[in-house]
């Protein structure tokens, strides 16, 4: 199973900038596609940014331009840079990888969610 390691959230100005990271640990054989979404309290989670094994990435049309996505696979480490913070960007940011996990012998597909971080973006 993975664990996942949220850190980087925080309150910041609107125009400000803050960097996400998300550590993923455990029995990891590889990983997939990691992401970022978020959730306001009262709305559905959406997907943020996605980037997968081989580096290709997506964005939500409302962070295009404004935030960047990056992994380094020597750490199992997902990144996200957030530039020119918005009050509407206010949200809890949750970190999500899809993993293979080796179990024994056997290799098991793991989707998994961090704890979430909170990132407030007001004057």
């Amino acid at each position: 199973q993975v664990q996942l390691v949220e850190s980087g959230g925080g309150l910041v100005q609107p125009g400000g900038s803050l960097r996400l990271s998300c550590a993923a640990s455990g029995s990891i054989f590889s990983i997939n596609a990691m992401g970022w979404y978020r959730q306001d309290p009262g709305k559905q989670r959406e997907l943020v940014a996605s980037i997968t094994s081989g580096g290709s990435t997506k964005y939500a049309d409302s962070v295009k331009g404004r935030f960047t996505i990056s992994r380094d696979n020597t750490k199992n480490t997902v990144y996200l840079q957030m530039n020119s913070l918005k009050p509407e960007d206010t949200a809890a940011y949750y970190c999500n990888v899809n993993a293979n996990v080796q179990k024994g012998w056997n290799i098991l597909a793991d989707d998994a969610w961090g704890q979430g971080t909170q990132v407030t973006v007001s004057s």
